[in-house]
């Protein structure tokens, strides 16, 4: 027993000058953040912490391994840098400005997901809101994270609002904007975020100005509302020839003011590109889903080794049946001619198939390869061609993610993109890592094999 005592005492020794040591190497990383502010640099170097925990492994003499080496240094850098960013006041014009103010009074009906995420980012700029909806549960959820106060009706809501936005599903969208247009002052405008336009394009009200945020999830509800989910977003908007002047400019700035950007179009041409970009996707999860089902029916192998491809290109099935079939009612025919042509160009594939017509498969592949290629440039900085996937097995265990941030992180590779695929409890998912360049690929699969990882 006094020998465990004598231990004892020794590590608590060690951990109060080590508790001393990390103290000193804050107040460090401070005095080098201020010189570093004052020459106008960037404080946090990348290269020279890869650096910095090269030479603390090689100069390592155990018995701590590689691996224990980097997670513990890793793990002090991070939090030092999280210590000094939250002292440290921002520097002038570094803080995120809040946006201006396009309206002082809105009146949100329908407090979903998208409903209390846009009363919670008007409130980012000062803006008055004033939510409702028929849902009293519904309503009060919303309330109760502060983005509004709740009006007991309708009318109450839309009193002295200058723009009404009304966030209801796709197939009672027409009905309340009329209640809406009804029920409001002769100045205030009004807008919507139904999914599908037509329907509404037949209201002739110079205070109308149909829109729809391309922003939302395959669940809703209050409780998963942001403020910034239209941040950098695209919002459609869709005047039709009855909208005044004024009334579109009013919705534009308030679009902007949310963080996101305006795009004007026609009805029609955006319930096709809709159908085509969003609607046919979701019809085809789950015509797919279906599909592997029926075949599940007497065996269960098609659902219990399911491939990874299965599970992308089935994510977005079964999403709200309520509102999905709303939306898939409200633009059928868009919805049915897009389905035709995928028809067509799947009887295309069959019919190779059948002849063994290997070069037009491969054409197929090729072009559909190169079609994806134009789809990546639009959301990356980066060139396409550039960028080069990593696959990761991740076991089921709480931090792995954050070890691989880290340890990218430190040496200043950055994650253009990436995907998770669970697989099973027993194997745990596949992450894909999307980074630049093909030495930073080569960099970090190096990085993540020497963590234990297998990275391919």
């Amino acid at each position: 027993m006094s020998d465990l005592s004598s231990l004892r005492a020794e590590i608590e020794t060690l951990d109060r000058q080590l508790l001393e040591t990390l103290n000193r190497r804050l107040e460090l990383v401070a005095a080098v953040r201020r010189h570093k502010d004052e020459a106008g640099e960037r404080w946090i170097d990348p290269e020279r912490e890869a650096e910095l925990l090269k030479t603390l492994v090689e100069a390592n003499a155990g018995p701590l391994s590689e691996r224990g080496v980097r997670a513990i240094f890793s793990a002090i850098l991070d939090v030092l840098k999280q210590e000094i960013a939250a002292e440290r006041p921002a520097r002038p014009g570094e803080a995120k400005r809040a946006p201006a103010r396009a309206v002082e009074r809105i009146a949100v009906i329908g407090t979903g997901l998208v409903g209390t995420s846009i009363a919670l980012a008007a409130r980012r700029s000062g803006t008055t809101v004033r939510g409702f909806d028929a849902d009293p549960a519904t309503l009060e959820r919303a309330a109760a994270l502060g983005s509004f106060a709740g009006a007991a009706s309708l009318a109450e809501a839309v009193a002295d609002a200058e723009l009404v936005v009304v966030a209801v599903p796709a197939g009672t969208a027409p009905a309340v904007v009329g209640e809406v247009l009804a029920t409001a002052a002769p100045e205030t405008v009004v807008t919507d975020v139904a999914s599908t336009k037509r329907t509404l394009a037949a209201i002739e009200d110079a205070r109308f100005v149909p829109g729809h945020p391309v922003a939302g999830g395959a669940t809703g509800g209050p409780a998963r509302a942001a403020a910034d989910l239209f941040d950098a977003a695209t919002w459609f908007l869709t005047p039709t020839p009855a909208s005044a002047p004024a009334s579109v400019s009013l919705v534009e700035g308030f679009v902007s003011s949310l963080g996101a950007r305006a795009v004007r179009t026609g009805a029609d041409a955006h319930d096709r590109l809709l159908a085509l970009t969003s609607h046919l996707p979701h019809a085809l999860a789950n015509v797919l889903m279906l599909r592997v089902a029926d075949a599940a029916e007497t065996d269960d192998a098609p659902l219990a080794f399911a491939s990874a491809s299965l599970r992308e290109m089935t994510r977005l099935a079964g999403a709200n049946a309520a509102i999905w079939s709303d939306i898939f009612l409200a633009n059928a025919d868009e919805i049915a001619n897009a389905i035709g042509g995928f028809r067509a160009t799947l009887d295309e594939l069959e019919a190779a198939l059948q002849a063994g017509d290997r070069h037009a498969i491969e054409r197929s592949i090729a072009a559909a390869a190169a079609a994806r290629e134009r789809l990546e440039s639009f959301a990356y900085r980066t060139e396409p061609a550039q960028l080069n996937r990593i696959r990761v097995r991740v076991p089921d265990r709480p931090g792995v993610l954050a070890r691989i941030t880290q340890v990218l992180g430190a040496a200043g590779i950055n994650i253009e993109d990436f995907e998770l695929r669970h697989v099973s409890p027993e194997y745990g998912g596949v992450l894909v890592i999307l980074v630049a360049g093909a030495d930073n690929a080569a960099k970090a699969r190096e990085l993540l094999r020497r963590e234990g990882l297998a990275a391919a």
